[in-house]
């Protein structure tokens, strides 16, 4: 990683030094050089001068100045010349590279950082001390998306992520998996929950429409202390799970938005399977066929209302009347009945919910 920090700048400086210039580890290896063809070479000498000369030192008609990317020094500039104009140079250039370097790490770190906390890869005492190490603000208002690819597209999700948030002390973009990208991103205090939806909305609608990549997006609930990181990563995945289940052509879906479908998947399945019992007689739910759970679902969506529901299907009313006794007497619960509607609407919302037997989180 350092080389490749080193090799851009040294590379940059060459027309401008006019001379060798590059950069050799603390072994005397070079990792970057002007002179490309130079790269791998040891310094024969080098370990022994770095441990008894100064920072700065001549040797075989190079200068080299040493610099610390920590508490020790790891590295050592070298510019071709063993006179005043090569020490200005290497001491330059030193300063540049490290610096570079510091900032280069601290980005790096910090997204590590970031990665683990989400995880929960690090222990809660841990957090608060690297965060200080890192410069990192704990106290800021921060939400997790989870950006989950379905089907298409030849470009990585992660890079149309990335580019859509290019500020990358304050947002943190890195996959979990092959499908799953996670977006931490920092809001402002108070944040509406629809500008978070927009915002997803925003993602979703860049990767179909300029790469044809279709995704779902999940919204943990919005935090102000970064140790509370993991509880928003785990609650973007539960959304994202219950959506799987309850509102599969849904490609936003927010934690705090999930209703009683969230209580349902809290539930233990033993607890579940029970209540179904409890509710139904034994095989009457399977017996309802097709047509009849349609029949359910748009008279629920007409709030029970036996005229409007009928007009909908276009059947007459004594039709659906006929059909809403056969299901009393099929299940014991008579749907005209606000009581009787909200458990068996609660109990098709369980049954669903086991039939498709989703992750835990």
């Amino acid at each position: 990683m350092a080389n490749r920090v080193f090799q851009s700048v040294i590379y940059q400086m060459k027309d401008a030094i006019n001379r060798v210039v590059g950069v050799v580890d603390e072994t005397g290896a070079v990792i970057s050089c002007s002179e490309l063809n130079l790269i791998g070479e040891v310094r024969e000498g080098f370990m022994a001068e770095r441990l008894t000369a100064g920072d700065r030192f001549v040797r075989d008609g190079y200068t080299y100045q040493q610099f610390s990317s920590a508490k020790h020094n790891d590295y050592a500039v070298f510019v071709e010349g063993a006179d005043e104009t090569a020490g200005q140079f290497a001491a330059v250039l030193s300063i540049s590279l490290q610096s570079i370097k510091q900032y280069h790490d601290e980005k790096f770190d910090k997204s590590n950082f970031i990665k683990n906390v989400v995880l929960d890869n690090i222990l809660p005492g841990d957090i608060y001390a690297k965060a200080r190490e890192l410069h990192f603000a704990t106290d800021v208002s921060r939400v997790v998306f989870i950006v989950r690819v379905t089907s298409g597209g030849d470009i990585s999700a992660y890079d149309v992520v990335s580019s859509l948030f290019p500020d990358k002390q304050k947002d943190f973009v890195f996959n979990i998996s092959e499908t799953d990208t996670v977006l931490v991103k920092e809001i402002r205090k108070g944040i509406d929950r629809t500008d978070m939806e927009k915002l997803a909305a925003s993602i979703v609608d860049t990767l179909s429409g300029e790469h044809y990549i279709k995704a779902v997006v999940g919204i943990g609930t919005p935090i102000s202390n970064v140790k509370d990181l993991a509880t928003s990563f785990k609650e973007a995945q539960i959304a994202m799970e219950v959506s799987k289940v309850f509102d599969t052509e849904k490609q936003i879906i927010r934690y705090d938005n999930l209703g009683i479908a969230r209580l349902i998947y809290q539930l233990p399945t033993t607890v579940c399977e029970m209540f179904l019992r409890e509710v139904f007689k034994q095989g009457s739910i399977e017996s309802l066929d097709q047509e009849t759970l349609f029949t359910i679902q748009r008279f629920f969506e007409n709030n029970l209302n036996v005229s409007e529901t009928s007009r909908g299907l276009f059947v007459h009313r004594n039709t659906l009347v006929y059909r809403l006794e056969k299901i009393k007497k099929l299940t014991g619960l008579d749907l005209r009945e606000f009581d009787d509607a909200i458990v068996f609407k609660v109990a098709l919302m369980v049954k669903k919910y086991l039939s498709n037997n989703p992750a835990k989180y």
